[in-house]
């Protein structure tokens, strides 16, 4: 009789456009909703937390001075991508949550279809979110949007991937670069969404992703100067609480954005004021005739 002996895959994380492991050697097995092992992830710690950061500082200037049009186009670029790879995720989906494949393969496409709705904001945010002032002198006053910076990103357990996408895409469209912390139940969904990234357009270190434990990276991305903002998809009120408790440190925005499970497939996750969490509005004057 032969025997074949099964190799479970090891999940790394996507860091500076590149996919490591973490730096401590740890990593937890992923199981499917039923208890099953799936395969294994690395375990993200504090040291790579710092490396993730400092890989979307670096890349946030060249992404933030890219224009809105080619961000645009990025963003759909990585759609196509997706939709190229649909099957397996669908896959994944379902091996990890135990959802029925319809119901998989519904959350792939409305994933497909939330980058290609905010791929067309890049270049219209700018425009109905800033304004020309009046004043009462002889000049033009006017007020735009700009990206803040470094924005952490904490994905909810559920749905797994659609739920990522509309919390990532509003971040990223204005220029922000952005550190996601994956499912802690169902990770490998967003694990394997990075491979996708990484074969797009998007520039190595605009997005980076981790997994792991979120309350022991918690404290560590509240303390953090280098981070400026924070969007908090979990809905946990613990993590919120440890996330807040450090924000007043370099000033952080911290947004939530608790919907439940269901409303992450309607359009309460489509809503474009979202993008005014994370960016930071500038006002300009110039002399009239000059």
């Amino acid at each position: 009789m032969n025997t074949h002996l099964e190799v479970h895959k090891t999940y790394k994380f996507y860091v500076g456009g590149s996919f490591v492991r973490g730096e401590s050697g740890r990593y937890l097995p992923a199981a499917s909703s039923t208890g099953v092992l799936l395969d294994n992830y690395c375990h993200a710690s504090r040291k790579d937390l710092r490396d993730a950061v400092g890989a979307a500082r670096t890349a946030f200037d060249g992404w933030a001075k890219r224009t809105a049009y080619l961000r645009g186009q990025i963003l759909y670029r990585a759609a196509e991508m997706l939709q190229n790879r649909a099957v397996e995720l669908t896959n994944e989906i379902a091996r990890s949550t135990g959802a029925r494949p319809a119901r998989a393969r519904a959350e792939v496409a409305l994933a497909i279809d939330r980058l290609v709705y905010y791929a067309g904001w890049t270049d219209k945010y700018s425009q109905i979110f800033g304004s020309v002032n009046p004043v009462a002198s002889s000049h033009f006053n006017f007020t735009t949007p700009e990206p803040t910076g470094v924005v952490v990103v904490l994905a909810p357990d559920e749905p797994a991937l659609v739920s990522l996408v509309s919390l990532l895409a509003p971040v990223i469209l204005s220029g922000n670069a952005a550190v996601v912390i994956a499912s802690e139940k169902y990770p490998l969904p967003a694990l394997t969404f990075a491979e996708i990234l990484a074969t797009s357009d998007l520039p190595g270190g605009v997005v980076n992703l981790l997994a792991g434990k979120r309350a022991e990276l918690a404290p560590h991305i509240a303390s953090h100067m280098d981070i400026n903002a924070i969007v908090d998809g979990t809905g946990l009120v613990e993590l919120g609480a440890t996330l807040q408790a450090g924000v007043a440190h370099n000033l952080k925005r911290y947004s939530v954005n608790p919907l439940s499970p269901s409303d992450w497939f309607t359009t309460k996750a489509e809503d474009p004021y979202k993008i005014l969490d994370t960016v930071e509005f500038k006002t300009a004057w110039h002399p009239i005739g000059v």
